[in-house]
């Protein structure tokens, strides 16, 4: 499939926000999500659980601590357990090291599956580049009377220049800020005038920014798996995709993402919620596990608003 999207010049008039990119440039940039229908595996949560607070935390700890690449977790404070996702390279032996590490609050972890691999890696396309990389184009924002394009922080980070094109031929803009790992977001600068950087996601007029609530209906754009739509499934995710970045605090959802996707916009209505950083699976059977940056810390840091 090939998508492209393209931002219109932003006029001295018009306050819009944009997700993605521009004349000739393709929006979405890209980061890796073979989308998976997630199914139940490994071993299933005890009758005892944890009580809700310190003690989920620090059993989120555990799990962090045992290592364990292509895991995802998050604390269910109406269960006392703290929801293990592990994608298809996680081994049953590798699940038996997490319970041992967890040893008497074992029973308070709870296991599901997602097909594929949990991942931030970055594929080829339309799209912007840099060093031989794609990533997708989030949302617009201003700050200081400059523009800029927020996209994912595992994009920007080790990256300087950006091009419209793969030959890099055709000059973006330049990295100002990366946050990765830990969060995973990171901004750029335009420093190319002839560039339009237009307030939109696509026909949608961004005009403002919200938190994600769980079952919140939300739209994706990507530059390979286009628009999507879902739902929100759970908040205050951390997902170990190995190599040291272990990034906190995501949106888990039920969109199917793919390699090329990464650093694309998560939104609902006119309302930007996220920014993707990974996920597993494919889009060929229409739905998939991503989590996402969400657009706020990511706002407040860097000190930009949408417009």
């Amino acid at each position: 499939m090939r998508i492209k999207r393209t931002i219109r010049r932003a006029g001295t008039t018009r306050r819009t926000r944009l997700l993605a990119v521009a004349t000739g440039l393709a929006a979405a940039v890209a980061l890796a999500v073979p989308a998976a229908n997630a199914v139940t595996g490994g071993s299933a949560a005890g009758t005892t659980g944890v009580s809700a607070g310190s003690g989920l935390a620090a059993l989120g700890d555990v799990v962090q601590g045992a290592g364990v690449a292509g895991t995802a977790w998050r604390a269910d404070r109406g269960s006392g357990t703290v929801v293990v996702t592990a994608d298809g390279t996680v081994s049953a032996a590798e699940i038996a090291a997490i319970e041992r590490a967890a040893g008497p609050r074992a029973g308070a972890l709870r296991f599901e599956r997602t097909a594929g691999r949990l991942s931030p890696q970055l594929s080829g396309g339309d799209a912007v580049y840099t060093g031989g990389a794609r990533c997708s184009v989030g949302f617009n924002v201003t700050g200081g009377g400059a523009f800029y394009f927020l996209t994912a922080g595992h994009c920007t980070s080790g990256s300087s220049t950006w091009y419209a094109d793969p030959s890099g031929t055709t000059v973006v803009g330049a990295t100002t800020g990366t946050t990765f790992p830990s969060r995973d977001f990171g901004l750029v600068r335009y420093t190319n005038p002839s560039i339009p950087v237009p307030g939109t996601v696509g026909t949608a007029d961004i005009t403002g920014v919200t938190n994600a609530t769980v079952g919140m209906p939300v739209t994706f754009r990507g530059a390979v798996s286009g628009v999507r739509s879902g739902v929100v499934i759970s908040l205050n995710n951390t997902v170990n995709y190995g190599s040291g970045q272990v990034v906190n605090g995501l949106i888990r959802t039920n969109i199917c993402t793919q390699p090329g996707d990464s650093g694309g916009a998560l939104y609902s209505g006119t309302l930007a919620i996220g920014i993707l950083s990974g996920g597993s699976g494919s889009c060929a059977g229409g739905s998939g596990t991503s989590y996402f940056q969400p657009i706020i810390p990511a706002l407040s840091a860097y000190g930009v608003s949408v417009y």
